[in-house]
């Protein structure tokens, strides 16, 4: 039995989607907060149990008979170390085989204060003596995609992020290394650092755009606090802007890079180019 949590989020409903084409639905448990946006899997004979990260008894309830469980990190950030001490405890307690847990591209080192939460929680699972298996992600090629529309209107694309290399790869490929991973033996005690086979600065992002687009966009690098006001006002919450201008800083300084291609070996094809991204984006 495996159990994904997170399910209904966009990288949970992949890697069920991966699983379900190896795995029978019924050892498939999607672990989830609201059990009615995962309906579709239910109908294809996947389990469906609902949990809280910060309720422990719904998550002792939603591993009871699991082999492997999946811990797709919180979205909370601030609060998730609580939060994942609680799956942590929780798989201890039913003796789960194998936890797997999406943590950040190169967590012990990272200059991204995203890292904090997930190297701390890297070090709960060291404690823990429960089998455990990293996965190292680094970012999502639709944290930039998903922002073309809005950089064709305004023929520019903001960052602060320099000149920093981004080696990002789709949601669909480091869902199909979590498939892979759940799917194979022998992996406790594995650190899987997972990023694109090409890296690109911004600059080569919106030169790209341009390309495909027949439309002159430039990259725009800004400072830090400009960059963060710059999304406030396009209607992200304070916290985010914070977080995705912070980030942007730690590409800058190489945070986003690596080029190791741990992630096209272990899915055995090569990560999604940058190049499809944006032609599947200017088509959708």
């Amino acid at each position: 039995m495996i159990v994904v949590t997170g399910a209904s989020g966009k990288l949970g409903q992949l890697i069920l989607q991966e699983l379900l084409k190896s795995v029978p639905a019924s050892q498939l448990v999607a672990a989830v907060r609201s059990p009615d946006k995962v309906s579709d899997f239910a109908k294809l004979g996947v389990q469906v149990r609902q949990i809280d990260y910060t309720e422990p008894h719904t998550l002792e309830t939603a591993f009871t008979d699991a082999d492997k469980v999946l811990l797709i990190s919180g979205s909370e950030v601030g609060s998730r170390v609580p939060q994942h001490a609680n799956v942590i405890d929780a798989c201890k307690n039913a003796d789960v085989k194998l936890l797997a847990y999406t943590s950040i591209l190169h967590a012990d080192s990272s200059p991204l204060p995203l890292a904090a939460e997930h190297l701390q929680t890297e070090i709960l699972l060291q404690e823990s003596g429960v089998p455990h298996v990293i996965l190292r992600h680094g970012w999502y090629t639709e944290n930039y995609t998903d922002s073309i529309p809005v950089a064709l209107e305004h023929s520019v694309v903001i960052g602060c992020a320099g000149e920093g290399k981004i080696a990002s790869a789709t949601r669909g490929d480091y869902a199909a290394a979590a498939a892979a991973v759940l799917m194979t033996n022998d992996q406790a005690n594995r650190v899987y650092e997972l990023a694109g086979d090409e890296a690109y600065t911004l600059s080569e992002f919106a030169a790209e755009l341009s390309r495909q687009s027949n439309q002159a966009v430039r990259y725009q690098n800004l400072p830090q606090d400009d960059y963060s006001h710059a999304l406030q006002n396009a209607g992200l919450p304070q916290s985010i802007a914070l977080m995705l201008a912070e980030s942007d800083i730690g590409a800058s300084k190489g945070g986003l890079y690596d080029d190791s291609k741990t992630l096209s070996q272990l899915i055995g094809r090569p990560t999604t180019p940058l190049s499809e991204s944006i032609k599947t984006t200017l088509i959708a």
